[in-house]
């Protein structure tokens, strides 16, 4: 390859999108607009934008798990119970940018109740919060104010459901109508307490209004009209009640006495209707009056309902003759109990201005129905598990389309799970695909990402194809996840599927371009060619997949597996002594590699050969590449090259040639087992991840390792390269999958562009020293951080030409420099002064500059001088959270400055008192050098006279003595 055409090699990812938990347990609320999300992650509440899919911040914990929560109205405050007992109330930020610090709450109640706390809301005002505690206690607080306004006793067992009715206009001055806490409990019993009486009275044994008996079970689910007249009420007793809490008891003498209980018999609910449902319901609530539903009847007064239970779906409920308007989500009859109890609804929440129900399933998983369209508008999955393997998909690329922007716009995890997830790249939207009855553990996509293979526990191997998109779901490509469905399955192998590979090569035929544009889904078989699985009976079987279609019909989508094809093993070979942990395909389909625990990796030449009646596959062993000291992870064929690199749980990735099998290079540098290997880059690079938590990126010709990215904290089983190799999605045992993105270019750029600025900087610094323009020169200095040019100006200040004998420094200029030097820059010199008093060589002008600052300035400057710093520092950095979520308290401005100060003092002292020392004992040393100089001149002068005597007596002959001698 020309060097000239040979690609560059990269040098530098970034993290972008990150897949995180979002929902690991606990209560889950939605803001009143729809758009932000609040979720549990271990014990911090975490809130989400919605439709970026983006995180926007957390709120710190107190390290106990959250038992309730629910959002204001207002969408002003969030409130929230632990199993410590304590009320925490957090402030939402109003803005939708990520914030990297926790937000810690404005106010906390450390024992807002004796007992759990599994239910909470907030009225319509956003000024009042009910919670119903565990030993049937509610308590009502003001949110603002932080105390409680009514305590109700009497509840027979945990409360389970609450609800506000305070029916207002927010355009009426003036509101008569009065304020209602309704309440259910595991006594089965529902009551309504005058919140307006109770505050009359302010007490705590407050009496409801009024009993409603009718369940005979918990109820789970409470929601009032808007106008206050209607109550609906679900329970695990498998039936919703309509009561008419709006009717009033006619008019009748009054026995007992007492005016408060009078008046009290007025308020006199009446059961409207029972509805059975059928299924234990967890969740009820009435839908707005003015909801706009697709082909529901039309009456002067709608009543209508939803409902959540065990089986999963959102009914939508017609309460005048209860019957089912329609049904939101799909009811899985093949499904195992254990699934059942997964899927089930645990909590759904209504958003009128979205015209959507929110359902929370007890498999962490958060589902959006549209109630316009009637169709399921969103999915969020809240915990992924470990991530086995992941792949690309570009379902919506067209045929002859391969550099598209629509391709890989999509992502395939396996987890620890029989559900295959899709994500859509750029949001946090996904689908669950079922279909396999255990875990899934390879994963491999075919024709450019529009069909998906999986290999499964079960010894089976499935190929799905999204189901043809409406036009709605075209007009958004990459934003939306179309439903995938089984076109194709593979059986036959004795043990688990754990390895798969699909043919490369693309047979792009008028056929396919016709099938294609026509969205027919059969006639486009010649593009699916074949398919390899390795399983743990140590056999690799070769399927044919001429007659698997590219999409599945929207008809066909409920009707099960009556259309999959049955697909057909072309040949089985008995290919490794232990478990094969990888397959891959050459790029021109004719080579397939294996990869097994027996510490091997063999090649296999493909004989594929089709006719008008029959189809024809063999395979025959190559050659077997030997070398490793431990199993082989994974294999992979070069994209350009005739190679194959492996990875191996000995810690290193092997680069093979295929014309003889032998090692040619050999890359060390991960710590632990290599899980998995891919090139980029035309061959020239290597890109491998392994148990270390790391992924790595490797240049071939020089075996380096030129970029290392950390992101995981655990295996990283899973990674994959998109087609124009800008983006590696890693996905690790940790739950987390992580997008970096190429950023050589960038960086590249980055570094020109410092590298010009530093140029100019150095010589502008050149120019002010020949202009003598110390001021500028000084500074730039400090703005370069170049401290080695800083000690340079001062050292030939002293023996310049203009310098001066009276100046401090030796220069006037430099005197009026360092006496109106900034702050910040005042703080940065006496560190290069510290650094430089440490070295004996340095140390003169260090001791020049500090005995300049120390004259020229006063005292209080060089304590504002730190504070100045510390006060800079602290706003251009934001603390990071730790470990719990929480950031450290900061010190103030102040007090940082003079901790600062006195540090640079005790680093100045002892250096400055070594150098003192040093100083006097070169005065002494020059003492001794000059006694014994003189005595020198003694002894060789006593020598040229006759005697001492003479010499003493005659000290004018010294001076002649010399000048003979001389």
């Amino acid at each position: 390859m020309d060097s000239a055409s040979r690609p560059k090699l990269r040098t530098a990812y970034k993290k972008g999108r990150v897949i995180a938990p979002l929902h690991t347990a606990g209560p889950v609320a939605i803001t009143p607009d729809g758009t932000r999300l609040v979720t549990c992650v271990g014990e911090d509440a975490l809130l989400t934008d919605i439709q970026a899919g983006v995180e926007i911040c957390r709120f710190a914990g107190d390290t106990e798990s959250i038992t309730s929560l629910c959002v204001t109205p207002s969408s002003s405050h969030l409130l929230l119970f632990t199993s410590s007992l304590s009320l925490r109330v957090y402030e939402i930020p109003s803005s939708f940018s990520p914030q990297t610090k926790a937000i810690k709450p404005i106010r906390v109640v450390a024992r807002a109740h004796d007992a759990p706390v599994h239910v909470c809301r907030s009225d319509p005002t956003s000024t009042y919060l009910a919670s119903g505690s565990a030993d049937g206690v509610v308590k009502v607080w003001d949110i603002l104010r932080g105390y409680v306004t009514h305590l109700f006793k009497g509840h027979g067992g945990v409360v389970s459901a609450l609800v506000f009715n305070y029916p207002f206009d927010l355009s009426s001055v003036v509101r008569e109508q009065k304020m209602q806490l309704i309440t259910a409990s595991v006594d089965t019993r529902i009551r309504i307490f005058d919140l307006s009486a109770a505050a009359a009275r302010a007490s705590g044994g407050s009496k409801p209004e009024a009993v409603l008996e009718g369940h005979v079970s918990v109820p789970r689910g409470l929601d009032v009209s808007p106008d206050g007249k209607w109550l609906v009420s679900g329970g695990r007793d498998s039936v919703v009640l309509i009561w008419d809490i709006s009717s009033k008891a006619p008019p009748a003498p009054v026995k007992k006495s007492s005016k408060g209980k009078g008046k009290e018999t007025e308020f006199s609910p009446v059961l409207h209707k029972t509805i059975p449902v059928f299924e234990r319901v967890e969740a009820v609530g009435l839908l707005h009056p003015d909801e706009d539903l697709a082909g529901a009847p039309s009456g002067h007064e709608k009543l209508r309902f939803y409902t959540g239970g065990e089986k999963g779906l959102v009914r939508v409920w017609d309460a005048r003759d209860g019957s089912v308007l329609f049904t939101l989500g799909q009811e899985h009859d093949d499904s195992s109990q254990d699934q059942e109890e997964q899927r089930q609804i645990v909590d759904a929440i209504y958003v009128p201005s979205a015209s959507t129900i929110v359902s929370v399933h007890a498999d962490q998983n958060i589902l959006f129905h549209s109630l316009s369209a009637q169709t399921l508008s969103r999915q969020l999955i809240g915990f992924n598990d470990e991530i086995i393997d992941v792949t690309f998909l570009s379902p919506q690329l067209p045929v002859q389309a391969s550099t598209s922007s629509l391709s890989d716009t999509h992502v395939a995890l396996a987890t620890n799970s029989s559900l295959i997830r899709v994500y859509s790249t750029s949001s946090l939207d996904a689908r669950l695909i079922s279909g396999h009855s255990e875990i899934v553990l390879c994963l491999d996509s075919g024709a450019q990402g529009r069909v998906l293979a999986s290999g499964s526990k079960d010894r089976s191997a499935r190929i799905w194809a999204p189901v043809r998109q409406r036009v709605a779901d075209v007009e958004a490509p990459g934003q939306t996840v179309p439903e995938w469905r089984c076109v194709a399955v593979c059986e036959g192998h004795a043990e688990s599927v754990g390895a798969i590979a699909m043919s490369r090569k693309a047979l792009l035929g008028d056929t396919i371009a016709s099938a294609s544009a026509s969205g027919s889904a059969t006639g486009a078989g010649d593009d699916l060619r074949f398919m390899f699985t390795g399983s743990q009976d140590r056999t690799i079987k070769m399927w044919d997949l001429s007659s698997v279609p590219l999409t599945a019909s929207a008809s066909e989508e409920n009707e099960g597996e009556t259309h999959m094809v049955k697909c057909k093993s072309l040949t089985t070979h008995k290919a490794h002594d232990k478990d094969i942990n990888s397959l891959d395909v050459a790029p021109n389909d004719r080579l397939l590699v294996s990869g097994s625990q027996d510490r091997t990796a063999k090649v296999w030449e493909i004989e594929y050969v089709t006719s008008s009646t029959s189809v024809r596959g063999e395979l025959r062993l190559l050659g077997t590449c030997k070398g490793h000291k431990r199993g082989v992870w994974c294999v992979r064929f070069g994209r350009a090259e005739r190679v194959l690199a492996t990875g191996s749980g000995d810690k290193t990735v092997k680069l093979w040639n295929l014309d003889d099998f032998t090692c040619v290079k050999t890359f060390e540098g991960h710590t632990n087992s290599v899980l998995r290997v891919d090139f980029i880059n035309a061959g020239m690079q290597i890109v491998s991840s392994a148990s270390d938590g790391l992924v790595k990126l490797w240049n071939v010709r020089d075996e380096t390792c030129a970029a290392t990215m950390d992101n995981h904290e655990d295996k990283v089983w899973a990674l994959a390269v998109s087609s124009d190799e800008s983006t590696i999605v890693s996905g690790a045992a940790d739950s987390v999958v992580t997008f970096w993105q190429d950023c050589t270019e960038e960086e590249q750029l980055e570094k020109e562009t410092q590298r010009a600025q530093l140029v100019e900087k150095e010589q502008n610094f050149a120019n002010y020293l020949a202009l003598h323009d110390y001021r500028n020169a000084i500074l730039l200095a400090l703005g370069m951080a170049q401290p080695g040019r800083l000690h340079s100006l001062f050292a030939a200040l002293s023996s310049a030409e203009d310098a001066s004998p009276s100046s401090i420094t030796g220069h006037a200029a430099v005197d009026e420099v360092l006496r109106t030097l900034p702050f910040t820059d005042l703080a940065r010199l006496l560190r290069y002064v510290r650094d430089w008093n440490a070295h004996a060589r340095t140390s003169v002008v260090a001791q020049r500059v500090l005995h300049a600052i120390v004259k020229l300035r006063p005292a209080d400057d060089l304590s504002r001088a730190f504070d100045a710093e510390a006060a800079f520092n602290a706003a251009t950095t934001v603390p990071a959270p730790d470990s719990e979520g929480t950031v450290a308290v900061s010190v103030p401005v102040e007090g940082r400055g003079a901790t600062a100060l006195k540090e640079l003092i005790d680093a100045l002292i002892p250096y400055t008192e070594r150098h003192l020392t040093r100083m006097e004992k070169l005065l002494q040393d020059s003492y001794v050098v000059e006694h014994l100089l003189s005595e020198m001149d003694d002894g060789m002068f006593g020598e040229l006279g006759d005697d001492d005597e003479d010499l003493d007596s005659h000290p004018m002959d010294i001076d002649r003595a010399i000048a003979v001698s001389a």
